[in-house]
């Protein structure tokens, strides 16, 4: 039977390929399969919503997880994100591996708590918690058998300020296939090189290093498999969520609709009240209005955005209304418009009002405003990868591009399904 193993490098990107095939573990990857060279994301380009997207083979006007953050209407921002796998609208890749009566195992995979796979550890503790106790989040939303068997062995790792999700994931993987044999359908998932990216920018020195690391862990994953599963059946992918892109500044964008009147303060910069409210997605933000019934006030807000289109600094790209990003990007949530800079430029989430300027510092190794970032629309710089090997793969075809939606369906062929109502398409050039 043919199975499926993914390793997901969160921030891989397509400027990587190159370095990767120095790496023995890529490189005998690449060598023995093809790889899609420029993968594009899904809008906007954060990591809940690529991933999502990458499951479900459908894009965030479908699927719903439309950020990171878990966006509500009111003019607030959110620190809850998005985590339980009932939040999403469709099936996943791993939902229809179950109904064709497949083993699946999820390590450290978004939007998964409470997902019904055979294995499932997901990405639930809080993005910012450094605390002694993330069992908290853990127990009840991941695999019991896995709580049950692995936690206070494995516990340490995920503890105190410098836990590490990335190590937790990789112990965790290496005893589940030792302990219960390789799953047909394997999703893992390392963070690090996104972190990595997030403090030193995109093209830095520190970034081979982590591909080092990065490659030497699904070495260890292989040999598992050699050991303890069927290496010779298994279709392997390497892939990213999305790229990234140095940061040049960082833009208030909600004290710029203070400055224009749509948001009101008290004297010591707590909103009072608001018009309009901005959210920001990394490179791009969506703003809210707090009447979207009020086509007056919608009107008078397009103006004002459409207005910076033409100023020196902010210059926005776009200001797409809610029709027009459904139409571009597939992209609808709990907001009216969507915004990106031609330069740049990052949208704070702190969203601090008494201060006189718009724009602040970088926060080197923030997911958002650190010294590079992404959350972007699909036509920015930096893409992301595709590569797949295995027996149904062939060898040595580089493809120029594919969507992010095309990846779903197309791992669901390696291993001989097929799955319904996804807005992608295989990626022929790829199969024997």
């Amino acid at each position: 039977m043919k199975k499926l193993l993914v390793f997901m490098i969160d921030a891989l990107c397509s400027s990587d390929i190159e370095y990767m095939k120095t790496l023995p573990t890529f490189k005998k990857i690449i060598t023995e399969g093809s790889y899609v060279h420029h993968l594009l994301p899904v809008h906007p380009a954060l990591t809940y919503c690529c991933h999502t997207s990458i499951v479900t083979g459908v894009y965030v006007d479908k699927h719903g997880i439309t950020n990171n953050e878990l966006l509500k209407r009111g003019c607030r921002s959110s620190d809850v994100w998005f985590g339980m796998k009932d939040e999403i609208k469709v099936p996943t890749l791993l939902d229809h591996a179950r109904e064709n009566n497949l083993t699946t195992c999820s390590i450290n995979w978004p939007v998964s708590a409470k997902a019904n796979y055979t294995y499932n550890m997901p990405m639930i503790v809080p993005y910012h918690y450094k605390g002694d106790h993330p069992e908290d989040y853990l127990y009840g939303n991941a695999t019991d058998i896995l709580m049950d068997k692995y936690w206070d062995k494995y516990k340490h790792l995920m503890q105190g300020p410098n836990h590490s999700l990335d190590e937790f994931g990789m112990a965790l993987i290496l005893d589940i296939i030792k302990d219960f044999g390789q799953s047909d359908v394997t999703f893992m998932k390392l963070c690090d090189l996104d972190t990595v990216r997030h403090k030193y920018g995109v093209y830095a020195k520190e970034t081979q290093k982590q591909l080092e690391i990065h490659d030497e862990q699904l070495k260890l994953i292989l040999e598992a498999i050699k050991e303890y599963g069927d290496i010779d059946n298994t279709h392997i992918v390497i892939m990213g969520d999305h790229g990234q892109t140095n940061i040049d500044d960082v833009l208030n964008m909600n004290k710029v609709l203070y400055d224009a009147g749509f948001i009101s303060c008290d004297d010591d910069g707590n909103i009072i009240s608001c018009d309009a409210y901005a959210h920001s997605a990394a490179l791009t933000c969506f703003i809210e209005l707090a009447n979207p019934e009020d086509s007056i006030m919608e009107k008078k807000l397009k103006e004002f955005l459409d207005s910076l289109k033409d100023d020196k600094d902010i210059q926005l790209r776009y200001v797409l209304d809610k029709k027009e990003m459904k139409e571009r990007y597939h992209l609808e949530g709990p907001f009216d418009f969507v915004i990106e800079s031609k330069r740049n430029i990052t949208f704070d989430y702190m969203n601090d009002m008494s201060i006189e300027s718009i724009w602040r510092s970088q926060l080197p190794g923030d997911h958002i405003i650190g010294k590079a970032s992404h959350g972007g629309s699909p036509e920015r710089e930096e893409h992301t990868l595709f590569i797949a090997s295995g027996p149904s793969i062939k060898k040595g075809v580089v493809v120029h591009s594919a969507n992010m939606v095309d990846e779903a369906i197309s791992m669901a062929k390696m291993i001989g399904f097929d799955m319904p109502n996804t807005d992608g398409k295989f990626i022929e050039d790829f199969f024997i």
